[in-house]
């Protein structure tokens, strides 16, 4: 099993990589289907119209999430990573006034949001909760082409045959790697056998398909986008989006701490403090569809960068090869909970996201400061184990209530988590292995109104308070 480090962390918009950078995704995609797709068709030039339902949890939360707005974007040609945060109101101004849009190297198609794009809160989509399908129409609305996608969390996307094909055979290798490693218990094996950190072994099978110039370069600009992230959402202030006047609150805490420092006051919580900070400025970043690294999700955008932030702002000796050894330890353990259960709140709750980023958060910070592989395991396997059972309710299907505060207290529990398993040997009763899988089994039997539906928890009780 081989997930790239820059698959797990990419640079997107908020507020949600299954929600909005899925669905740019999935319309990037359809568009290369119309273009390059070899689906039997008249010349493109007859695709006159596009339409596009939502289904699942993209229905029911698609409005808060802007899954719409993402959709339009995507349609319009633009991928997360590039596109501009500033300009997307006069981008979705401009398609809702024509009732079209014009992605480069197409020609316009009509497109009417409020007509050709539906929330089908009636019909779900057999695959995953986060399904949409996307329509190509002639002049005469006879039917070209019809696409169905799911945005299966994290910004990964998949074709409607793809998900199946991936349930009824074994993924393949995608690549030769030197270190294949499918489970925890695999690479620890690995690591006792090779001798090597698992940051090390992460960076040999990343080198497979890139140099280490490349690699390092991709790092750096990885933890760079984090960084400015948290610059940025402590310099904001305001209401964010939606309509529940939620009030960004890290440019005021920042100030307070920063007067703490002026005035000498000693604060035996100060470090936790801005630990907690740099969480809330990333995710009210999102929150207000900003521009985030998915870590692995963009609900859960907040918890790698404040602990990565804290490792550079806390700790004596912090440095730029520390950084990169953090994202690849984080990225290996990201990539066997994403291989073994999910990083979906829509498939397994607010567990798969905070908690997933929690654990990948210990795990990087245990290996930076010094922690064997199996303190390793054992610090990602202690903040996992501490979020198992949390449900994903955001009041509003916004990424806003409970999802900004529970990103700093998901990095409070990986410091934590990663301050515990130094100071052991490694040996602990529960595998990271046996914590994953106990995940995935609570997603299963969870009920459907705690999975990223806004129809139960939070998402009921504070609307009727």
């Amino acid at each position: 099993m081989f997930l790239s480090v820059f698959d797990v962390f990419k640079i997107g918009i908020g507020p949600s990589s299954s929600h909005t950078m899925g669905p740019m995704v999935a319309a990037n995609r359809f568009l290369d289907e119309l273009a390059h797709g070899k689906w039997p068709r008249p010349a493109t030039a007859d695709v006159a119209s596009l339409a596009v339902t939502l289904h699942g949890s993209l229905a029911f939360t698609g409005i808060g999430h802007g899954t719409g707005r993402a959709v339009i974007l995507g349609l319009c040609g633009y991928p997360p990573a590039s596109i501009d945060p500033d300009e997307i109101d006069a981008i979705i101004a401009g398609v809702e006034e024509s009732g079209k849009v014009q992605p480069p190297g197409h020609h316009a198609y009509r497109f009417r949001p409020a007509v050709d794009l539906v929330y089908d809160k009636q019909k779900a989509m057999p695959g995953h909760p986060n399904g949409l399908q996307f329509f190509a129409y002639d002049a005469d609305g006879g039917l070209l082409l019809k696409r169905g996608y799911y945005s299966i969390g994290g910004g990964f996307v998949l074709e409607e045959s793809e998900l199946a094909a991936l349930k009824t055979e074994p993924p393949r290798q995608a690549t030769d790697v030197p270190f294949p490693f499918e489970t925890a218990a695999q690479m620890l094996k690995m690591a006792r056998e090779s001798g090597l950190s698992i940051a090390e072994m992460k960076r040999r099978n990343e080198t497979v398909v890139r140099g280490e110039r490349e690699l390092n370069t991709g790092l750096d600009g990885i933890w760079k986008a984090m960084s400015n992230c948290i610059d940025r959402g402590m310099n904001q202030d305001g209401q964010l989006p939606g309509g529940l006047k939620v009030r960004r609150r890290a440019k005021a805490i920042r100030a307070q701490l920063d007067a703490e420092r002026t005035r000498n006051i000693t604060n035996p919580l100060s470090a936790n403090d801005w630990l907690a900070l740099y969480a809330m400025a990333v995710n009210e970043e999102n929150a207000g569809g900003g521009k985030v690294v998915t870590a692995p999700t963009n609900g859960a955008a907040g918890v790698i960068p404040s602990v990565l932030r804290y490792y550079r702002d806390f700790s004596t000796g912090a440095n730029d090869d520390g950084i990169r050894t953090f994202l690849l330890t984080a990225a290996a353990v990201g990539g066997i909970i994403k291989h073994n259960a999910s990083i979906s709140g829509a498939e397994v709750g607010c567990q798969g996201e905070v908690g997933s980023a929690s654990a990948m958060a210990a795990a990087g910070l245990c290996a930076v400061m010094g922690g064997t592989p199996e303190q390793v395991e054992n610090a990602a396997e202690i903040a996992l184990e501490h979020h198992l059972g949390m449900t994903c309710d955001p009041v509003g299907g916004l990424v806003q209530i409970p999802c900004i505060e529970r990103n700093a207290f998901g990095a409070v529990k990986a410091v934590t988590a990663a301050s515990l398993a130094m100071k052991g040997d490694g040996i602990h009763s529960v595998a990271l292995d046996a914590c994953v899988e106990t995940m995935r089994q609570t997603g299963h039997d969870m009920n459907e109104r705690y999975k990223e539906t806004s129809l139960g928890g939070l998402a009921v009780n504070v609307v009727e308070c």
